[in-house]
């Protein structure tokens, strides 16, 4: 008798003997192609929490009859509205919005409480959430009731999501769960996801839905690069101009005020910072539209060539004009730090224009433009310490020697494997604390399972002291605007963004490809049916299939 047990297909290129995809294998050309996900003993649960006792013990629920209350002994009461928020988010969750089935006679014990329970005694339900943020918990599903505790608010969010993925419905149709112990805690303090607003515009609704999903991965940084070269849509209550003249139209694509406080507010719910960057003195070409004066006049010979290139780091008018902009950032934007940018800074105009010729000679810096960059840089950070923030910059800066702060972030995204495992190595032998963007930039995008490379990257795959690698903070995914607006965003972020996220919080050694693959599909399938048009994995369908917005 014939028996096919796999499928074989020839797959020459880009083996060089390493494992690319889910179940392919590269080896003498050929591939081997698992087509179905299993389920894993771990369910759907993502990103995977750091201690998780299941037992085969199962409980059944009741949307008539199941409610989401605070504990008793609680620090939070009604009054929190932050939980209140998620207590309805997460039973819409668990138990969508139509008709349900009820609970079935002669099943199993029944469930009719999850009591969240917050033991410190500040329980932080009016503050925004912070690098020192506790987000831990521990969940225990038994009876009589669900209990959550956390010692804050942030932890109680984590948790909810953790408990609203072991929610499964049975043969029946009726919502379970199984008896369970989950201990958990983020690895990293800072994940986040960057999305760019300048080089094409997202609506605030594209931004919301993306601070939802990144809840449902416990991301807990958004990185809003919100202006850049090509458009301004940041709308400056100081400089009113900077969008009216910057933004590709001044009042269908720029942010006001309000909408700006009503996402800093989403996030916030949602235990979620938003973290904003302003990236000089390069990348501003579009401030300059409504800002005369502020950016360097580019020469062609003796001549102006009519074009501009990065900030005039030499006009002590650029000084008191990032003063004023500054001081309105800190005040709009609540969280302690700003990304200062400061990265890819062409000193072809500046070398050009013969005023920064002479100031350049003034001050000594000689030929060295880098010098020029870390005059303008330099001060610029004297400004955001001023205003008592502190700040990210791209790599670049500590790369020149500009100076800085000893609790300044930098952020680290250049290079394949080899150059972002010695600039980690560098920058954390020089006492800074690091994160890292290199091999998440999900703009980038490829055939097959690019999320396998996504998910085997590491923050902490460097060579340095272990003192160095407590210095690495996290990481951030990266979605770039240049090809991605609201019609693509969600599709090219989700599930890949999800690798990263479990990367990021889960423990080190969680690194099995194929449980990661089974449970990524689960969550995949489970983002679908909430309504994100997550794309698919690989072969394959989902219960619930996305019906669109």
């Amino acid at each position: 008798m014939l028996m096919f047990p796999r499928l074989v297909v020839l797959f020459l290129p880009l083996c060089h003997g390493r494992r690319l995809f889910h179940n392919l294998y590269c080896e003498t050309g050929e591939v081997e192609i698992r087509r179905d996900p299993e389920p894993s003993k771990y369910g759907s649960l993502w990103p995977l929490p750091q201690k998780v006792q299941l037992s085969a013990g199962r409980f059944q629920m009741s949307s008539a009859s199941f409610a989401i209350v605070d504990g008793k002994q609680s620090s939070a009461g009604s009054d929190c509205d932050i939980l209140q928020d998620a207590y309805r988010r997460y039973y819409e969750y668990v138990f969508g919005r139509g008709v349900q089935r009820e609970t079935r006679r002669g099943g199993p014990p029944v469930l009719t409480q999850l009591q969240v329970w917050i033991s410190s005694p500040d329980p932080q339900c009016d503050s925004y959430p912070t690098i020192s943020s506790d987000e831990s918990y521990e969940l225990f599903v038994s009876l009589p009731n669900v209990v959550l505790k956390a010692p804050q608010i942030w932890g109680a969010l984590r948790g909810l999501e953790t408990f609203s993925q072991l929610v499964h419905e049975d043969e029946y149709g009726v919502k379970c769960v199984n008896e369970t112990i989950v201990t958990d805690f983020p690895r990293f303090a800072y994940r986040g996801l960057l999305l760019d607003t300048s080089r094409h515009f997202l609506p605030v609704n594209d931004i919301l839905h993306t601070l939802e999903t990144m809840a449902m991965n416990k991301f807990n940084v958004f990185h809003w690069h919100i202006v850049d070269d090509p458009s301004f849509p940041y709308m400056s209550k100081t400089f009113p101009e900077l969008s009216r003249k910057g933004a590709f139209h001044p009042y269908t694509h720029v942010y006001t005020y309000d909408e700006v406080k009503m996402v800093i507010e989403f996030a916030r719910r949602r235990g979620i910072r938003v973290l904003p960057e302003f990236d000089t003195p390069g990348h501003t070409l579009s401030w300059g539209k409504g800002q005369p004066d502020l950016l360097t006049p580019c020469y062609s010979g003796a001549e102006p060539s009519g074009t501009f290139g990065p900030v005039n780091p030499i006009l002590n008018s650029t000084y008191d004009f990032m003063a004023k902009l500054f001081t309105e950032i800190s005040t709009v934007f609540p969280d302690a730090y700003i990304h200062l940018g400061g990265d890819e800074v062409d000193f072809t105009c500046w070398k050009s224009n013969p005023d920064i010729q002479k100031f350049m000679e003034k001050q000594g810096f000689g030929d060295d433009y880098n010098k020029l960059e870390s005059y303008y840089i330099q001060r610029l950070l004297d400004i955001v310490t001023s205003l008592k923030k502190g700040y990210l910059i791209w790599q670049e800066v500590f790369d020149n020697g500009v100076k800085m702060k000893q609790d300044t972030i930098v952020h680290v995204w250049k290079g394949h494997t080899e150059k972002y495992k010695n600039e980690l190595e560098n920058v954390t032998a020089a006492s800074y604390k690091v994160i890292l963007s290199s091999p998440w930039y999900l703009n980038r995008i490829s055939t097959g399972q690019d999320w396998l490379a996504h998910y085997k990257a590491d923050p902490l795959d460097f060579h340095g002291t272990e003192q160095q690698k407590k210095l690495v903070i996290g990481g951030e995914a990266c979605m770039w605007g240049e090809y991605v607006d609201n019609t693509n965003l969600t599709p090219r972020l989700w599930p890949r963004a999800s690798a990263v996220a479990e990367r990021l919080w889960s423990a080190q050694n969680v690194t099995d490809l194929d449980d990661a693959f089974n449970r990524l599909s689960a969550h995949r399938c489970r983002m679908v049916g909430r309504g994100i048009a997550a794309q698919p994995l690989f072969t394959s369908y989902c219960p619930k299939e996305y019906w669109g917005a």
